[in-house]
């Protein structure tokens, strides 16, 4: 049985920053990894940040995640597991987990559960054809492995995702035929959306996929017009000869975890789906578990990093550490969070987290 005081599951942006931040205000924290190196999304993003210096601006997401991790590194209070998953959360709070091909246990004090989201796929004939990819998978080839996934892209989302993910493709020599959206309006921010249309990419804003075609794999996609009630429109159909169809219609926060360990979750739409209801400190109905990032209501890392920061001093300060310190770093924290959900962007975030605020109450 492996005893620790605070136990991370989930190496990403959320979980790096939480155990800096539980670590350097005195405790002995554990972060447990799936991957073989820890990052998460970060690892493959090459593009700079937006935000504050505090937030890393103008840094490229691989260049957080190394500094990240060397933080990490050189605390000696922070030990992190690679390869290892996270199997259970269990009544007496033992954590159970897979390591090299061995069942472990742990007894944590505080739990913070930063398991980040996973892709949302959209249903259409033959979508499972070879060549169908998610956006996040895309990145992990080109970005992480330097394989291109193909020469000719549809790109089905024109949120922040769909739109950096297109122009890193097109960086690598890859045509990008078009960026559909379904919703009238792009999704993601209008730098991005401007870069592409920059070098004559067209985005077609109420437009859906109707079927993929090919025989071994994608060799092309029908797309359409939907008018304003999201309905096909007839006689819109264009045929597009592309050999790839990236999917970048959105995330759904990874709360398996959250679930097993009876934490009460809630349906908000605007996080993205079911997630942990919790106090402004992140700790959920569970007494000593806390979440941050994804898993908590899909935002850009930028918040993922500002949470996880509150997630380990809060549970760093229930422990006893920081007492001098912790009030006052939680402040600044949730002011980060504020200022960062300020936007028109954020909006949708605030209203979410109103929502899931409201009377506590869980559908689940």
């Amino acid at each position: 049985m492996k005893e620790i005081e605070i136990l991370i599951i989930g190496g990403g942006p959320a979980g790096l920053c939480a155990a800096s931040a539980a670590a350097n205000l005195g405790a002995t924290v554990l972060v447990l990894e799936r991957d073989g190196e820890p990052g998460g999304q970060l690892v493959k993003q090459t593009h700079k940040f937006f935000g504050s210096k505090k937030q890393y601006a103008g840094d490229r997401g691989y260049q957080i995640g190394n500094l990240l991790i060397e933080e990490c590194k050189k605390n000696p209070n922070i030990e992190v597991w690679t390869d290892t998953t996270a199997l259970g959360v269990y009544e007496d709070g033992v954590v159970t987990a897979e390591r090299q091909g061995k069942h472990l246990k742990i007894e944590p004090k505080k739990i913070i559960v930063a398991t980040g989201a996973s892709e949302k796929m959209i249903a259409f004939p033959n979508n499972d054809l070879p060549g169908i990819y998610g956006a996040g998978a895309v990145q992990t080839l080109m970005n992480v492995h330097g394989i291109v996934p193909g020469q000719r892209v549809l790109m089905i989302g024109a949120g922040n995702i769909g739109l950096i993910v297109s122009y890193q493709l097109m960086q690598a020599g890859v045509e990008i035929a078009a960026i559909i959206e379904a919703s009238p309006t792009i999704g993601g921010y209008l730098v991005h959306a401007s870069k592409i249309r920059r070098a004559g990419v067209p985005i077609l804003t109420s437009h859906t996929i109707v079927e993929a075609y090919g025989q071994e794999s994608v060799e092309g996609a029908i797309i359409c017009r939907l008018d304003e009630n999201w309905q096909q429109i007839p006689g819109t159909e264009q045929d597009l000869n592309v050999d790839v169809i990236c999917l970048a219609v959105g995330l759904s926060p990874l709360t398996e975890l959250c679930f097993q360990a009876d934490c009460q979750l809630k349906y908000i739409a605007e996080l993205s789906g079911h997630v942990p209801i919790r106090n402004e400190y992140l700790e959920t109905t569970r007494t000593d578990l806390y979440v941050a990032g994804d898993v908590s209501g899909v935002e850009e890392a930028s918040s993922a990093m500002v949470e996880g920061r509150l997630a380990g001093i809060s549970a760093a300060y229930s422990l006893g550490y920081g007492a001098g310190v912790a009030p006052q770093l939680q402040a600044e924290a949730l002011a980060e969070l504020s200022e960062l959900r300020s936007g028109p962007a954020g909006q949708k975030t605030v209203k979410g987290i109103m929502k899931l605020m409201d009377k506590g109450e869980a559908v689940c």
